[in-house]
């Protein structure tokens, strides 16, 4: 069972709150409390078939993560082989959809229905650990009726 964390994400300390939240995140169920959808986020800085009401700033999602020992050794194997390792997309793939959730929980937490303007970014802080930031702007928009 997931353990409840009360989060707000507000001030100067996001990036801590943030990280607090992912730690003790057990289950996906947690993250389905958030109401802004995936398929509600862009890379561009519009929305097809919306309108932008109003900016909200700026929302991220940062998660740190580390290769295990075991981790490490699969992937060294997977590499005499040839070919994708799979150990080691299965680990990137899962710290970008962890960021991705947060940036969708702060923007909710902003009052936001979609964030526009997504991006990621990583950056290794020591061997073999990598900080994934998922960031873009929080916005609500409307249906756009010119589209319907």
């Amino acid at each position: 069972m997931a353990a409840m964390v009360d989060v707000e994400l507000k001030g100067p300390d996001v990036d801590t709150q943030c990280l607090i939240f992912d730690r003790y995140r057990d289950s996906r169920a947690l993250w389905k409390e958030a109401q802004v959808d995936a398929n509600m986020t862009s890379t561009t800085f519009t929305l097809a078939g919306h309108r932008i009401v109003r900016s909200l700033g700026v929302v991220r999602g940062v998660t740190v993560r580390s290769r295990s020992v075991f981790g490490t050794i699969g992937a060294k194997i997977e590499i005499l082989f040839g070919g994708q390792i799979a150990m080691l997309t299965t680990l990137c793939e899962r710290t970008r959809e962890d960021a991705f959730d947060i940036l969708l929980a702060h923007a909710q937490r902003q009052g936001a229905n979609a964030v526009v303007g997504v991006r990621y970014d990583a950056t290794e802080i020591m061997s073999g650990v990598t900080e994934v930031l998922c960031y873009g702007t929080a916005v609500i928009v409307e249906r756009d009726m010119e589209d319907t």
